[in-house]
């Protein structure tokens, strides 16, 4: 080789170790939020395995009330930064309920999530369900519906928020069987969500759901884990279907900070999110072989509270949706495999698409506009730079992440849902077209 070539060879390398070094954290001592779910495990086993303390960083976590106050405080500054639903950073910035600019650069986690029905309902979906096998569709739900709405009772379901996940995956899964979930209508201040609805979908707190459902406020509801579990071993209700099987490789929960707190400690949030990478693949390494003591560390009453069984129904590779009827599902929650934690774009799109469709965006918008919204929410940039730090450190192979040299954003145009759809990120408008319940184009709710 010649010392021209040599000397260029050094170069790069010299130049791949400089990009993937991140200075010391700007700020050190960490405040940081969560709800109490299965979910929120990074966060826990970053702190139980030692990884933010490996960065330089000293992390308090702080359960919160609800997803209101979560967001609030990260806004405020109380907290530094927090598990969010994936649609609260789009919401902000969209000015949704709160306007603020929250940026986030790390997924959680994909799936995770029910929708869990009141034993009575279960029993008079029954007729409908008669040698049915396999996911459970809203079809079957839609005579117990009319029956309610026939004696001039609201049939009532709970989510966790407006811009949650969980809203969407309900609200979807009631159009793909027939039933109305309601539109938004802010122009004329009315943000309930039910204008038009066949059900009547309200927020009720995470681990307050399975006592919501005891008390018949509600009579199903959508949630993460595990608080379909938590209804099911009390004998209050039955999980009927999964996110999964939904939408599969669903975005959940990602890492919510401030804008203004990613330009003021760029080194601190790339530092976060590599000792939340470290806990993600953790969770998820040799075909959920550490997910037992995760179950143990999670039941503990400062993060979940649950008992160990019920968090393990749903967390250890299988799902319950009966006591005797337990399914194999290694993937009910993914943390790292598939490239779950990657910020996609095209995650934003499909949470903005569903924004549209329910009226809590008004307006038609058009497909450069969805790009430049998830652009200004997710930075893959910071995911890529605290993936090629522990690439350099030794700690993780380049091939356990995305390419990045030819990693667009943009999934392929997925086809995997529950009513036969295709979701094509780049093409947002197409995909609201597709649907025979919700807004497109430029309609507006009357």
């Amino acid at each position: 080789m010649s010392i021209k070539r040599w000397g260029a060879l050094c170069a790069l390398l010299l130049g791949a170790v400089a990009h993937a070094e991140v200075g010391p954290p700007e700020k050190e001592a960490l405040r940081l939020g969560f709800i109490k779910l299965t979910d929120m495990a990074p966060l826990a086993v970053a702190y139980e395995k030692g990884y933010f303390e490996e960065e330089g960083l000293y992390v308090t976590l702080e359960p919160q009330a609800n997803w209101k106050v979560l967001l609030d405080r990260v806004i405020g500054g109380e907290l530094d930064g927090a598990q969010m639903l994936a649609g609260q950073p789009l919401a902000a910035h969209v000015g949704i309920g709160t306007r603020a600019e929250l940026v986030t650069a790390l997924s959680l986690d994909r799936n995770g999530n029910a929708i869990t029905v009141a034993n009575a309902v279960w029993q008079q979906m029954q007729p409908a369900l008669a040698g049915h096998t396999g996911p459970v569709s809203a079809a079957a739900l839609k005579p117990v519906v009319e029956q309610y709405r026939s004696q001039g009772k609201p049939f009532n379901m709970g989510m966790v928020f407006p811009v949650s996940t969980h809203n969407y995956e309900l609200r979807y899964w009631l159009a793909a069987g027939g039933l109305h979930p309601g539109y938004y209508a802010p122009a004329r201040g009315d943000n309930t969500g039910q204008l038009d609805a066949q059900v009547l979908l309200s927020v009720t707190p995470p681990p307050q759901m399975p006592a919501t459902l005891e008390a018949g406020t509600i009579t199903g509801y959508c949630v993460g884990e595990p608080w379909n579990q938590q209804a099911l071993a009390k004998g209050l209700g039955v999980p009927v279907i999964t996110d999964a099987e939904i939408w599969d490789s669903n975005p959940e929960k990602v890492l919510g900070v401030t804008r203004a707190f990613a330009e003021r400690y760029p080194n601190t949030h790339v530092r976060l999110v590599k000792a939340l990478l470290r806990a993600a693949r953790w969770l998820d390494e040799g075909e959920n072989r550490n997910r037992p003591e995760a179950v143990t560390l999670l039941a503990r009453p400062d993060y979940v509270g649950a008992d160990q069984p019920v968090i393990a129904a749903a967390m250890t590779g299988t799902f319950r949706y009966g006591k005797e009827d337990v399914r194999p599902a290694p993937d009910f929650t993914l943390f790292f495999r598939r490239h779950a934690s990657y910020p996609y774009y095209s995650d934003a799109v499909w949470m903005l698409t569903q924004m549209r469709r329910w009226g809590q965006i008004p307006t038609g918008q058009s497909d450069a506009w969805y790009d430049a919204v998830a652009r200004a929410v997710y930075r893959p940039e910071v995911y890529r730079q605290a993936a090629e730090a522990l690439v350099a450190e030794g700690k993780f192979k380049a091939g356990e992440f995305v390419d990045f040299a030819s990693e667009s954003g943009y999934r392929p145009a997925e086809s995997g849902f529950i009513d036969g759809h295709t979701f094509d990120a780049r093409r947002p408008n197409d995909y609201l077209n597709q649907f025979a319940i919700g807004l497109k184009g430029d309609e507006r709710v009357q």
